[in-house]
């Protein structure tokens, strides 16, 4: 019986193994753009106060905005420089220009760049926003987390999608801690 259990267990590992290459080999090798999710640039000029650049992520529902001087990409502002940089500081939001706290000359890729360079990037720099630019630097959107999970999911769509509903949650303790 133990056997058979592990001849399973081991079958079932090859299967993963081999959807994994297979996955692999289709995602890693196409180019960003096919990220049918891609959102054009949000861009602001470097003396744009850091009120206003929050007020342009939330308005336009993004995690970041690239900042742009001269039509030239210089910096982006993330929602973490905004918990990192902003938060809990005495900085004057209507007086503090986001190229002050922005992260400057970032890395990016261009459109035609493969997701392996893309996923590259975010795990290795830990970044969660990649601009793109097109060949004269200029800023024409921005990858990110949520474009490759949602091209992870639109890939192993059958397998993501069409999950049983998940078990009750079970307390562990009579006081359901």
């Amino acid at each position: 019986m133990d056997d058979e259990i592990i001849l399973e267990e081991e079958s079932i590992a090859e299967e993963r193994a081999a959807e994994g290459t297979r996955l692999g080999a289709v995602m890693l090798n196409q180019p960003i753009r096919v990220l049918a999710t891609l959102r054009p640039a949000i861009c602001v000029p470097p003396q744009t106060t850091v009120r206003q650049a929050i007020e342009r992520m939330n308005q336009s529902n993004v995690g970041c905005v690239l900042v742009e001087q001269r039509g030239a990409l210089v910096g982006i502002f993330t929602e973490r420089d905004v918990l990192t940089k902003i938060v809990g500081t005495a900085i004057d939001l209507d007086r503090t220009a986001v190229d002050s706290v922005m992260t400057p000359d970032p890395e990016a890729l261009s459109l035609d760049d493969r997701v392996s360079y893309a996923l590259n990037k975010m795990s290795v720099g830990g970044y969660r926003h990649v601009p793109l630019v097109d060949n004269a630097g200029r800023p024409v959107g921005v990858l990110s987390m949520r474009n490759v999970v949602d091209y992870v999911v639109d890939l192993l769509r059958a397998q993501v999608l069409n999950l049983p509903p998940s078990p009750p949650n079970i307390a562990s303790a009579r006081e359901g801690a």
